[in-house]
């Protein structure tokens, strides 16, 4: 029987810890030490990563926009769920920033945790390349958003850019004639699902990338690194929790107009296997059969709602890449301007769209927007130490987050049998 990937992943972390300790920086086999063995196979996986950032971005947003706007939706009913999902996620970054901003997890007893966590970058360098990336002020980063070359922009990490013309391309592509939009959609679709299937293999060398790079820190620097993480964990979960207990029964209550208590009973079947699966894509059947039998949402709403939620609004996803970025930034001992986390949020707003339906997506986010600020990738190594459990937790708060929307929604269309008891319903019934 073949273990599950979070599984190796688990075990992966504790032989690292162990091996990284007993070899610590001079044990050497062959004249080479463990050490350089461990940066190598780190610094190879972490290239792996980066190698497919591009095309599965791009494909991702482009098929997943042209999916929108070629079903005939975009009307009212769109109209109100894309706001909604805007909002939320823009409101479970905003969280994330207060919470790693207040916390400060990169920051242990007044110091970046840059040593503690092994982060080798020089400080000066990265100080002129966020400063670069930074814009003085907010309307650079509006002007990075159309770049003058789009082969450049993407040869030069520059993802703002890219993704913004991905969204016009896949937005516009359903505009030309049918045999185009055709032949253009079957080819961004296989380029999608052959990115994904190498995304898949890719992955099964977590277990192995993780050793390595968990592995390289223990050697180098001890245990101390596991500290920093664990206020890092600590933040994303309180962040997280005030977006599930406290922004969404808000919005349920005052927006929706229902009791907010009746909507965690209806979801709870599938909050527990977003949680033990770690995606909202394998749970979105469960999440339907809960939302049209619990909620009592009509098939109308939620068959456009829930779907949409799963491919592009991932709350719990765009918290945590927030969270993350300003945490390795945090770390390194940089002080990121306003400009420079307002660039953070728009970038995480734009990727938890565009990249939330595929295999550990927050990897591939968190990348796009460390190089869109001009931060190096090699801490998403011991993020990856972490990322399961907190995976788990912000899969069920991107699932809450949908059947929230298709509720919110059915509700400003009308309906009125949403969240009632059965008792409510033969009352309503009786009136009609």
């Amino acid at each position: 029987m073949k273990l599950k990937l979070h599984w190796q992943i688990l075990i992966a972390l504790v032989l690292a810890v162990i091996v990284g300790s007993l070899t610590g920086t001079d044990a050497a086999i062959f004249g080479v030490s463990f050490y350089d063995i461990f940066a190598f196979v780190g610094t190879l996986f972490l290239n792996a990563l980066k190698m497919l950032i591009v095309p599965l971005i791009v494909s991702s947003i482009i098929v997943g926009i042209a999916g929108i706007g070629s079903g005939g939706d975009l009307g009212r009913l769109g109209a109100k769920t894309l706001l909604y999902y805007a909002t939320t996620s823009l409101l479970a970054i905003l969280i994330g920033l207060v919470f790693v901003n207040a916390l400060q997890p990169g920051v242990i007893d007044g110091q970046p945790a840059r040593d503690m966590i092994g982060l080798s970058e020089d400080v000066a360098e990265l100080e002129e390349k966020v400063e670069g990336k930074g814009a003085g002020d907010v309307a650079g980063i509006f002007l990075r958003m159309v770049p003058t070359n789009i082969v450049a922009a993407a040869a030069d990490g520059q993802m703002l850019g890219l993704i913004f013309f991905s969204l016009l391309f896949g937005y516009f592509m359903t505009r030309v004639s049918h045999s185009y939009a055709s032949t253009l959609h079957t080819f961004w679709e296989g380029v999608f699902e052959v990115m994904m299937m190498i995304t898949d293999w890719v992955m099964k060398f977590a277990p192995i990338g993780v050793f390595a790079l968990v592995a390289k820190v223990v050697a180098g620097t001890g245990f101390s690194a596991f500290l920093p993480l664990a206020w890092f964990t600590a933040a994303v979960l309180g962040a997280l929790g005030v977006h599930i207990f406290v922004t969404m029964p808000l919005l349920l209550r005052f927006v929706g107009g229902v009791n907010p208590l009746r909507m965690y009973r209806a979801m709870a079947p599938a909050l527990l296997t977003a949680f033990s699966t770690a995606s909202s894509s394998a749970t979105l059947p469960l999440t339907m059969e809960c939302v049209e039998k619990n909620a009592k949402v009509s098939n109308r709403t939620s068959s456009f709602v829930l779907p949409l939620g799963a491919t592009i609004n991932m709350d719990g996803t765009a918290l945590y890449e927030c969270v993350a970025a300003i945490f390795i930034a945090q770390a390194y001992g940089l002080e990121l301007s306003f400009a420079q986390q307002f660039m953070i949020v728009v970038v995480a707003l734009l990727t938890s769209i565009g990249v939330a339906g595929i295999p550990s997506a927050s990897l591939v986010a968190i990348s796009i927007i460390l190089t869109a600020i001009g931060l190096p990738l090699e801490a998403l190594g011991l993020i990856l130490a972490v990322d399961r459990i907190l995976d788990m937790c912000r899969t069920s708060v991107n699932v809450f987050g949908d059947s929230c929307g298709a509720v919110i929604v059915a509700r400003l269309e009308g309906e009125k049998r949403v969240l009632t008891t059965d008792e409510e319903e033969r009352r309503l019934t009786s009136h009609s």
